[in-house]
This record gives structure tokens, C-alpha cells and sequence, in this order.
């Protein structure tokens, strides 16, 4: 079966590719991917995927994706970004914060759908040390990583109380609905940072 067209599945087919799918998720957690995140969580609830390993494949992939981002702002400053209007003015704004507020910047960058791209460049291009960045930049990768991982595997405890097998219909519908919630959470956080 090519594209899975139920939950239990879906995680048969994690189950298969486990290896495969730890490389998928560093990759999207490097860009801070909130949804395939806590699915993951979601998914080493049932054992498809090692919460342990989880943990540490989006804590390497976070810190990494946005060690490269610091890297760059670094390197190219402001310049690049001017083909980048929206990226260009975030950038501007979390630079311009970065001076007064680094530390809880850094720690909660990853939650707001709006700065978490930009924020990585914007601290390249403060003036920021390179010690300093790495430093809360760990700590922040490994609490995103806890807090998000745990969410989703949580809900997949909680979830599988309440339906077996023949429901699993359910379980993909109610899976959404988390998701779409967390998503709308995170728009919210985004506006908020943009107001301020």
C-alpha cells in the first residue's frame, strides 16, 4: 500500500520505515515543523517510533537548522533578504528585539509560525556572540523538542483509551482536530509577536 488510508496504517507503515522516517523528521524539525512534531510524539505513543530517539533526532535537527540560519545571517548580513520582503521585515523587527530580549527570543522563537524562519538570520545578524547563541540555542532545541514530543505522545495515550481499531476513522479525525488546534495556537502566538 502506497498512501495509507487509516491511522493504524499509516503507523504499520512508520513501523516498516522507522530509519527513513527519523531522517524525515530531523529534516523538518531543522525549519521547526510544529505538526509533524507532535505527530511524531503522537506516533511513538502506539511504538511506530522511539520517543527516546525522537527526542534527540528533533533536538539535533532544531539546533542545527538554526545554527545554519545564524550562520548565514552572519556571514551574508541584511543584504540577501531584500528579494524577501516579508522574511526581510520579520528579520528586521526579532533584530531589532534581539538586543533587549535575546535569551527569551531564543527560547521561544520555534512556537510562532512568523519569526521562527526569520529568527535564526536575525540573530546572525545582531550582534549576538556566537558562544551565547549556542549556548541558549541547545537548551531551546531540547525544551521545543520535550514539550512538543511529550504533547504528541500524551495525546496518543489519552486518544487510545477512548477508541480501539474499528475506529480508527475516529482516530485520524480526532488526530486532525489536534493538529488544526495546535496550528491555530501557533497563529495566534504569531500575531501577538507581530503586535508587539
Amino acid at each position: 500500500m502506497l498512501f495509507p488510508t487509516d491511522l493504524t496504517s499509516f503507523l504499520d507503515l512508520l513501523r516498516q520505515h522507522g530509519d527513513a522516517a527519523y531522517g524525515l523528521i530531523f529534516a523538518f524539525a531543522a525549519s521547526h515543523s510544529l505538526l509533524l512534531t507532535l505527530f511524531a510524539g503522537y506516533a511513538s505513543s502506539s511504538g511506530a517510533l522511539s520517543l527516546g530517539v525522537l527526542i534527540a533526532t528533533v533536538w539535533a535537527g532544531s539546533f542545527a537548522g538554526d545554527a545554519v540560519r545564524f550562520w548565514i545571517g552572519r556571514r551574508y548580513g541584511n543584504q540577501w533578504l531584500t528579494s524577501f520582503p516579508r522574511l526581510h521585515r520579520t528579520s528586521q523587527v526579532v533584530v531589532g528585539l534581539v538586543d533587549r530580549y535575546y535569551v527569551w527570543l531564543i527560547l521561544f522563537h520555534r512556537y510562532p509560525h512568523g519569526i521562527k524562519g526569520a529568527a535564526g538570520f536575525a540573530y546572525g545578524m545582531s550582534r549576538l556572540p556566537w558562544s551565547t547563541f549556542l549556548l541558549f540555542n541547545f537548551v531551546a532545541a531540547g525544551l521545543w523538542s520535550g514539550v512538543l514530543l511529550s504533547a504528541g505522545h500524551a495525546y496518543g495515550h489519552l486518544s487510545e483509551k477512548f477508541m480501539n481499531d474499528a475506529f480508527s476513522g475516529l482516530g485520524m479525525f480526532m488526530l486532525m482536530v489536534f493538529l488544526v488546534l495546535s496550528w491555530i495556537l501557533a497563529r495566534k502566538l504569531e500575531r501577538i509577536v507581530e503586535q508587539s
